[in-house]
C-alpha cells in the first residue's frame, strides 16, 4: 500500500482560513483533513504540523497551545518555531515599532521533507501550504527521488499565491466544515486535556442540528493516533 505523510504550513493554513471570517473553521483536525485528501489505495502514515506560538499575545498563544494539544490527541506531529522580535522604522517620520517574525517552521517543513525522502519513509506526500520558499526543497526531492509523489494542496483561495509550487488542489470552506476536532477530551479520571476555545464555537444555528461529537469524550480514548 502507499505510505502518504502530509507536511502542513499552519500559519499559512491559519491566515487563509482567517480570511473566509468563518472562525469555527480554524478548530481544524489535520489529521481527518489529510485523510481526506488521501486515496483508496494509501495510508496515512504521518501528519506533520509546523508552526510557532505568538508568545507576545497571551490570548492567541492561549488559544495556539490549545490546539497544539487537539492536535496531539488526534496523533498530529506538531514540530513548533519561535517568532524573533526586530525594531521596524519609518524612514519618513522616524517612528520606530517592534515586529515579529517567524522563525525556522518553513525551514523545519522543508527539512523534515528532504529527511523523510532520503530515509524512505513516504512514496507520497501531501504538502499544504502556498508558500514558494519551499521550491528548493522541493527540487531536491524531484531530483533525487523522481518516483516519489510531492502533492500540494493549496489553502484555501491561495492557489494563485501557490503557482510556484504547481498545487494540485485547492482546499475548500466544504472540506475545512467536515473536519472538525472533537470539542474536548478528558483524561480518564484526570484533568481535561484541551477545549474548543469559546472564539472557535460552532455557530447556535449549526450546533443545534448537529448530533452530540463523539470527541466530548468524558474519558481519554486514543482516537486517531497513529
Amino acid at each position: 500500500m502507499t505510505r502518504v505523510i502530509a507536511y502542513i504550513d499552519g500559519f499559512n493554513l491559519y491566515h487563509a482560513i482567517d480570511e473566509l471570517n468563518t472562525p469555527h473553521l480554524k478548530w481544524l483536525d489535520l489529521w481527518a483533513l489529510s485523510a481526506s485528501i488521501v486515496r483508496k489505495s494509501e495510508s496515512l502514515a504521518k501528519v506533520y504540523y509546523f508552526s510557532a506560538y505568538p508568545n507576545w499575545k497571551p490570548a492567541s498563544a492561549m488559544r495556539h497551545k490549545a490546539y497544539v494539544r487537539a492536535l496531539e490527541y488526534r496523533g498530529v506531529t506538531c514540530e513548533l518555531g519561535h517568532f524573533k522580535e526586530r525594531q521596524r522604522k519609518c524612514y519618513k517620520c522616524r517612528a520606530v515599532w517592534p515586529a515579529h517574525e517567524e522563525k525556522e517552521t518553513d525551514v523545519h517543513m522543508g527539512a523534515r521533507i528532504v529527511a523523510d525522502s532520503y530515509e524512505n519513509r513516504f512514496d507520497r506526500a501531501i504538502i499544504i501550504t502556498a508558500d514558494s520558499d519551499l521550491v528548493p526543497a522541493l527540487k531536491i526531492v524531484q531530483s533525487a527521488f523522481p518516483e516519489k509523489e510531492l502533492f500540494v494542496a493549496a489553502p484555501p483561495k491561495r492557489r494563485a499565491h501557490a503557482r510556484a509550487l504547481n498545487p494540485k488542489l485547492e482546499i475548500t470552506r466544504g472540506r475545512l466544515a467536515k473536519c472538525r476536532l472533537p470539542e474536548k477530551a478528558q483524561e480518564m479520571g484526570g484533568p481535561l486535556l484541551f477545549e474548543c476555545p469559546s472564539s472557535y464555537a460552532l455557530p447556535r444555528e449549526l450546533a443545534s442540528g448537529r448530533p452530540a461529537p463523539s470527541g466530548l469524550d468524558k474519558h481519554f480514548e486514543r482516537r486517531g493516533r497513529r
